[in-house]
């Protein structure tokens, strides 16, 4: 038995895990993480990176279909899965590497193996015994299913998705939200047949209602199927396909089932309950400084209630360390992160929607407008349609930013910067936003909002 220590100990390698380490080694303590996987976690490995590469492969798919309406001559002999894999997993195994020289050029200890909360200052992996002066909890979280819905055979998860080495012919996906709608898109491209199911009323249920619409409208025209508000009761499977039920008895036949109903948080049989952790359905309760209930142990990432996102991940693991060192972080609330659903179109959000706003403010004290990217150049020469919704607080700031279209996911940032900051539209008016760009479509709602729009009426 070994025993070695350190100013914290990360128990948790992905995007929350490693940011606090980097944090902490920048602010001159020592770290140390302890991970039983591969560093990076779901979101490098199973998850944010590879679903990209696989959606970039589908877009490269839809341009070289459609390149004649562009003026150029080409044909599209098919998606070779072989190939797909080889470009994700290389995009991966690059950044794994990059992001292992990273954390060992910073000077922080990693440890391959199963950690445990032995108690409030101390992560064991074996015989072996990690001691800090804090603890970080950042287990990261897992592909849930629903209850009586076993994963195996043809009904599978994002995870073994993304490791299928053939194009399904027709599947059936269950849930409709970012995961669901990710893949839909993805094998739609490829030249599957997908139909959708979910239980709410809306795709994206979480977003913005004239998005979501904007969304469903979109899907249909691409001859991507869906059914909304019906809940799913069984589903059969043999050696052909799988047969989906509903509840209101309607059948869908497919040759795969993903299921797609969110991730749940991995803090079983680690220690946290009998150290005092506070647990609630699985989740680890902390306040608002990430401080769980044992003094001295912090969470974060997606054990943590609320947004499951690496860049929120990577925002609590940093607020962590710089809270450790006293430097007193500002909180950022889960309504102020940036949001994306990376489909075709893509849907990119943050704060408030209009009938949240409505409900917080008071009706007769919010405004909105839609700006149409019918209206914007680059749009039309992306061949995107789509809309840039944005909502204020009258006489004040703006306080949501909802988006949908080709690329739109890259206008969060300023759309992240003046919800945070507070901005008004008449802050915003002044400055420029370069032309052609889709960037001027936000600067376009904000005149308007400002009251002195230019190509709106």
């Amino acid at each position: 038995m070994s025993e070695q220590n350190f100013d914290i100990v990360v128990l948790g390698g992905g995007s929350a895990g490693y940011a606090a380490a980097i944090r902490a080694v920048e602010l001159g303590m020592t770290a140390v993480v302890i991970e039983k996987d591969k560093l990076g976690g779901t979101c490098l490995h199973r998850g944010c990176i590879p679903t990209k590469a696989l959606l970039h492969s589908a877009e490269v798919a839809e341009v070289a279909r459609e390149s004649e309406k562009y003026g150029v001559k080409t044909s599209f002999e098919g998606v070779d899965i072989a190939g797909v894999s080889a470009y994700r997993e290389g995009i991966v195994a690059s950044k794994w590497k990059g992001l292992q020289g990273l954390l060992k050029a910073r000077g922080i200890t990693v440890v391959a193996g199963e950690g445990r909360l032995a108690d409030a200052n101390t992560v064991t992996v074996g015989e072996d015994r990690y001691v800090g002066k804090n603890v970080v909890l950042a287990t990261g979280s897992y592909s849930r299913s629903l209850p009586g819905l076993e994963i195996g055979g043809r009904v599978i998860t994002s995870e073994q998705a993304l490791e299928l080495d053939f194009i399904p012919k027709k599947v059936a996906v269950l849930g409709g939200g970012v995961i669901g709608v990710e893949f839909a898109s993805v094998w739609n491209s490829f030249g599957a047949e997908v139909t959708i199911i979910e239980a709410l009323p809306h795709l994206v249920p979480n977003e913005e209602e004239t998005i979501s619409k904007q969304l469903e409208r979109a899907f249909r025209k691409r001859g991507i199927e869906y059914s909304l508000g019906v809940r799913f009761q069984s589903v059969t499977q043999s050696d052909e396909g799988v047969v989906v039920t509903l509840e209101n008895g309607t059948t869908y036949e497919a040759e795969l089932l993903l299921v797609a109903v969110g991730r749940g948080p991995v803090t079983q049989n680690l220690g946290y309950e009998e150290v005092g952790i506070t647990i609630d359905r699985g989740f680890v309760i902390t306040n608002d400084r990430l401080e769980t209930s044992v003094p001295g142990v912090y969470a974060a990432g997606d054990i943590v209630p609320g947004l499951q996102l690496a860049h929120r991940s990577y925002q609590q693991g940093i607020f962590i360390a710089e809270e450790i060192a006293g430097l007193a972080p500002i909180v950022v609330e889960d309504v102020n992160i940036p949001k994306i659903t990376y489909c075709e179109p893509e849907v990119a959000s943050i704060g408030y929607t209009e009938a949240n706003a409505a409900e917080k403010f008071g009706a007769d004290q919010v405004s909105a407008f839609e700006y149409n990217l019918a209206g914007n150049g680059k749009s039309s020469i992306l061949g995107t349609s789509g809309m840039i919704k944005v909502v204020r607080v009258n006489d004040g700031p703006i306080v949501g930013v909802h988006m949908i279209g080709g690329r739109v996911g890259e206008l969060i940032a300023e759309a992240q910067l003046a919800v945070n900051w507070e901005a008004y539209p008449e802050d915003i008016a002044p400055f420029i936003h370069a032309h052609p760009t889709q960037g001027e479509a936000f600067g376009e709602a904000v005149l308007k909002l400002a009251g002195k729009p230019l190509h709106v009426m």
